[in-house]
């Protein structure tokens, strides 16, 4: 091959390009795996080391960076401390700035003298105080004593007939589903179809109720052309409005009327970072294709004032899949002669606001959509010590019988010693609530890795960086290493699994961007 040296070396190492073909056939076919892993490979991946992760994730999850919440001074920080290792590694600066793709966003809440809000039905008066909503829009609104009419996200049935004059002058009222613990997928394929409603019909004003403060609509963080905007909608959180909203028929509700007056909601601009490295392919052919490696740089934060401890280190969430990216970009940026696709090496922002940053990468692609030939996204990859029992040396694919890149991992996992399986009891639920979900949904073949979807301190101040399994955490990076140099150096992308009804809308997507 042309780029091949006559060095041993570039001997070496052009042999175990040879060998990763050879494993990806093998990968594609049910074959037995041809020959354990060239010196040369194994060299590469040795590169990732346990000590090496400590060491990131001892400053990524840092009481330093205070949670890294979106927006704060902690998340810019980090966005700086994985630029600069990406730097380190000599991968290729990629967005407006440098390593950094930048997003404009408004932070938007009501003021507090300038909201008010009663629900009345004959019986009950319900007030709901502006700590209890947050607005998916940012202008002045006012109704008075406008009808309700509750939509049922259970009713699939009704929510396919409603059609826009049935909500003509009215306004919505509806809730979302409890997505605490490990919600089943029913609940998500529910909630989207809910959405999808909303947008066909589009009142004049919806109030989405909630009790577990859902990430994608209870945040206050809105694009100023309104691309991650829900339509005219109030989230609240309010027991009592919930139990009325429980009471109600489906359908209009006359005796049930509403008065709102919110006036213009405080706003502040404000600027949100991906960080972007590329490691360029070595194949005239290929290179101009790419394979991302993700996961989100963000936590929850900091709790209000209190007694305590008060900062979400996020440790495992995310942090793990950070260093993870870091680590494993250090190791690639190694390999000569490069794979053959140019791999992307991405993290995101705002994912605990409801995937913000994967959200903006997909609307704003830094390489071209139909260009994109897979991602992988690697969710919690450092605690062993699940909810559902120890996982040593095993890793989980979400949606793993949507597309074929996991059965490539699989196969990466056979030669490096991690078993990766399919978790079917939430595996669909984790596909469409993960970075993954954005990309998935424009047709790339993308899915979440991870070690453990749930654990003792999940979501919790309790999630420390000295509690993560370091040396499972470098077994499960090498496979991912490994699996990635496989897809980069096969001539064939992966592929949507289209006997899988559950994949029509990610194949349709995928038509969408290939069309000749």
């Amino acid at each position: 091959m042309s780029h091949c040296t006559s060095s041993p070396r570039g001997r070496g190492q052009a042999a175990a390009s040879v060998l990763l073909v050879l494993l990806i056939a093998a990968s594609q076919t049910g074959a037995t795996p041809p020959a354990p892993l060239a010196h040369e490979t194994k060299a590469v991946l040795r590169r990732i080391s346990a000590n090496s992760l400590r060491g990131h994730l001892s400053f990524i999850a840092s009481d330093l960076l205070e949670g890294r919440g979106t927006p704060s001074r902690g998340l810019d920080l980090a966005a700086e401390y994985i630029a600069a290792q990406f730097r380190r590694a000599g991968l290729e600066p990629v967005g407006d700035d440098g390593y950094y793709q930048t997003a404009a966003m408004l932070e938007i809440g009501p003021k507090g003298n300038g909201f008010e809000m009663t629900i009345e039905d004959g019986r009950r008066r319900i007030s709901i105080a502006h700590q209890q909503i947050t607005p998916r829009f940012h202008n002045a609104l006012q109704i008075s004593g406008a009808a309700i009419y509750k939509v049922d996200p259970a009713d699939e049935a009704a929510m396919e007939k409603l059609k826009p004059e049935d909500v003509d002058d009215k306004v919505v009222v509806t809730a979302a589903p409890d997505f605490s613990g490990l919600a089943d997928a029913s609940k998500f394929r529910e909630f989207r179809t809910l959405l999808r409603t909303l947008k066909r019909v589009n009142p004049k004003l919806t109030l989405m109720l909630t009790l577990d403060g859902l990430e994608e609509l209870s945040t206050r963080l809105v694009s100023p052309e309104g691309e991650h905007s829900s339509g005219s909608m109030i989230v609240v959180r309010s027991p009592e409005a919930l139990k009325w909203y429980e009471s109600l028929r489906n359908g209009a509700t006359e005796a049930t009327t509403l008065t709102l007056h919110l006036s213009e909601p405080a706003e502040d601009s404000i600027k949100l970072r991906n960080v972007i490295g590329l490691l360029r392919g070595s194949d005239a052919a290929l290179a101009n294709t790419y394979v991302l490696v993700t996961a989100h740089y963000d936590h929850l934060g900091m709790k209000p004032e209190g007694p305590g401890d008060r900062i979400y280190n996020g440790a495992n969430d995310d942090g793990s899949g950070t260093v993870s990216v870091i680590e494993i970009a250090n190791a690639l940026a190694s390999l000569q002669p490069r794979p053959r696709r140019s791999i992307v090496f991405m993290t995101f922002f705002g994912e605990e606001e409801g995937t913000l940053g994967s959200l903006y990468y997909s609307r704003h692609p830094a390489f071209p959509i139909a260009k994109t030939v897979a991602d992988v996204n690697l969710e919690q990859v450092g605690r062993t010590d699940a909810t559902d029992g120890p996982k040593i040396s095993q890793a989980t694919f979400t949606g793993y019988d949507y597309s074929d890149l996991p059965r490539v991992f699989r196969l990466a996992g056979a030669l490096t010693g991690v078993r990766v399986l399919s978790d079917r009891p939430y595996g669909d639920s984790f596909f469409v609530r993960s970075d993954n979900a954005p990309l998935a949904s424009q047709g790339v073949p993308a899915h979440t890795l991870a070690v453990a979807f749930d654990f003792p301190d999940y979501h919790k101040v309790t999630d420390d960086w000295r509690k993560i399994d370091y040396d499972n955490m470098a077994k499960v990076d090498r496979m991912v290493a490994l699996g990635v140099m496989m897809v980069a150096d096969n001539p064939q992308p992966p592929r949507w699994n289209e006997a899988d009804a559950k994949t029509e809308p990610y194949v349709k997507a995928w038509k969408e961007h290939h069309k000749q």
